[in-house]
């Protein structure tokens, strides 16, 4: 089951980034990365076309309350985001209804793909996911072409679930592969 969250207040920290909910100040460094193409598209939404779009998408993060910014601590700068979100019901299957569970969903500025900074900053919020949210289950989906979030799913030790089909919010018709990692198998870790 979808259990609710509500991120105010939190603040993670690893060894490059803090964790924390998105603020106003964060528009210019969210608009900064979020506009350059394939960025987006590498998670399901397009580029962003203009500072308002930014605007739009930073006033649903902080409403939301589930999206923290990643902020990269040698600037100071927000480099991406991760979102704690709801998962597809009917792609879990029965065995997950009972349990608490979220989805993770993230995305890096460009400029900083192959530094180990997602794998880094999602291991985080997967410790509080369990540890404080007390979930049972996290879920990650990622589209096939996408290798560098194949790579940070088995980093972390997702297990492959199932393929499903989905519509972009651009319109493109993406082959997804859901993944999952268990409370028991984290802690194992």
């Amino acid at each position: 089951m979808n259990v609710p969250i509500d991120i105010t207040g939190v603040q993670l920290e690893t060894e490059n980034t803090i964790l924390r909910p998105f603020k106003e100040t964060d528009l210019e460094d969210l608009n900064e990365y979020a506009k350059v193409p394939g960025v987006g598209e590498m998670a399901g939404w397009t580029h962003h076309k203009s500072i308002e779009e930014s605007k739009e998408v930073l006033d649903m993060f902080m409403s939301g309350k589930k999206t923290l910014a990643v902020v990269y601590k040698q600037s100071g700068k927000v480099i991406g985001s991760i979102g704690i979100e709801r998962y597809n019901e009917d792609y879990a299957g029965e065995k997950y209804k009972p349990l608490r569970c979220r989805e993770i969903g993230y995305a890096l500025s460009r400029d900083y793909w192959g530094r180990g900074i997602m794998p880094e900053a999602v291991s985080k919020v997967i410790s509080f996911c369990f540890d404080t949210l007390q979930l049972d289950a996290v879920f990650c989906g990622y589209f096939k072409r996408n290798n560098q979030s194949r790579r940070v799913n088995e980093k972390l030790g997702f297990k492959y679930v199932c393929d499903r089909e989905y519509t972009t919010r651009y319109g493109t018709e993406e082959v997804s592969v859901f993944t999952v990692i268990h409370k028991e198998d984290w802690v194992s870790r």
